[in-house]
């Protein structure tokens, strides 16, 4: 900062930052003179004053500015919702983050996905501003928009807005072998894990209760562990089975049926006919064989979509960015975990949305011809 000395006056050019929109602008403001001990002719002063002006604008210069002119945008921070670490949340968010912050050079934005509890908690999230997106399966995405359950008491919030789809996703029952659950109907007075709440599969696990008129009270124990503290429950036989809503192949799912002799469960029957007929969101889905120890054969259950959610009120600009940093890289994205390997751009503008798309992600979708 250039200061300027004349006899017992001493000027400071001080920069002055203002912010407009996503851009902002530095000027120099210069303190007008205070008075010395001694009265200056008429004369002194102009030759002070415009001294003071030249002092200025060098320190304008020097300072890398120009009066009213545009510098470098300022840095913008978002974090987006995902899960627990052990699941395929977790990772979309994360490997969202680390394609969207290698443009951050040009585009001046930073991206933090930190561990969450699941799908509702990251609905909520977005509507109280923790987040900026959220990672969720698509029925909530839906009863959000709807202020259905679990989603009532907050009403319905009509700003949901959708991204894209991620991986498909399946309501999983990993049951010990020795439990003798051979269908979902066995689980009736067993211990059994529903998840935590604001997760994905309790809130599944509680639409199929509902549906065929269960409470709690018909288990033997109801465990509300996390994602990843279920693996160890069942290995140490603190629970019958264990629920997820989840990607496959699934780290803890793995974890879990090879540490201990267990087995996929068949979620079917009329009930879950019935469920499928009254909730659009819901789909038939089923697990490959062969890819967890001791089942062999595919498995059929229900499932959905993940989806990636914001709100209406998102910069449109950072939501543009997100959208092309992931799709710039599908090919490399989708080689970040198993789930992601067969993703397709139609399906994922498409396919499990039903939010409106955010204008930021329907600009880069128009761009590449897509809509």
């Amino acid at each position: 900062m250039l200061v300027a000395f004349w006899g017992t006056f001493a000027v400071h050019p001080l920069p002055h930052i203002e912010v407009m929109g996503n851009r902002r602008r530095r000027t120099v403001v210069c303190p007008a003179f205070a008075r010395g001990t001694g009265e200056l002719n008429q004369s002194k002063r102009m030759n002070n004053m415009k001294g003071l002006s030249l002092a200025c604008a060098l320190s304008a210069v020097l300072a890398g500015v120009s009066f009213g002119g545009p510098v470098q945008a300022q840095e913008r921070f978002v974090t987006i919702g995902t899960g627990g670490q052990t699941g395929v949340y977790y990772v979309a968010g994360q490997s969202i983050c680390r394609f969207l912050n290698r443009g951050a050079a040009d585009h001046q934005i930073k991206c933090n996905a930190p561990a969450s509890g699941g799908g509702v908690a990251n609905v909520n999230g977005i509507r109280s501003g923790e987040f900026n997106f959220g990672i969720m399966q698509s029925d909530h995405q839906y009863k959000a928009m709807k202020g259905l359950p679990p989603f009532q008491a907050e009403g319905a919030m009509d700003d949901m807005r959708a991204v894209f789809s991620l991986q498909s996703e399946v309501f999983t029952i990993l049951a010990r072998k020795d439990a003798k659950i051979a269908g979902f109907d066995d689980l009736k007075g067993k211990r059994v894990n529903i998840g935590n709440p604001g997760s994905g599969q309790r809130d599944t696990f509680e639409e199929i209760m509902a549906v065929k008129g269960w409470k709690k009270g018909d288990f033997g124990l109801v465990s509300e562990l996390k994602p990843a503290e279920q693996a160890s429950a069942l290995g140490d036989n603190n629970i019958d089975a264990m629920s997820y809503f989840v990607g496959h192949p699934n780290g803890a799912i793995q974890e879990a049926s090879t540490t201990t002799d267990a087995v996929l469960v068949p979620v079917t029957g009329a009930d879950i006919d019935k469920l499928l007929a009254e909730k659009s969101y819901y789909s038939k889905a089923e697990i490959p064989g062969g890819i967890y120890k001791g089942s062999d054969q595919p498995t059929p259950s229900i499932g959905g979509k993940a989806v990636l959610s914001t709100s209406a009120k998102a910069d449109p600009e950072v939501v543009y960015q997100l959208v092309k940093s992931v799709f710039d890289n599908l090919d490399r994205f989708k080689r970040l975990h198993p789930a992601f390997a067969d993703l397709k751009e139609a399906d994922m503008i498409k396919v499990g949305l039903s939010a409106p798309l955010h204008e930021g992600a329907a600009r880069y979708y128009k761009e590449r011809g897509w809509l």
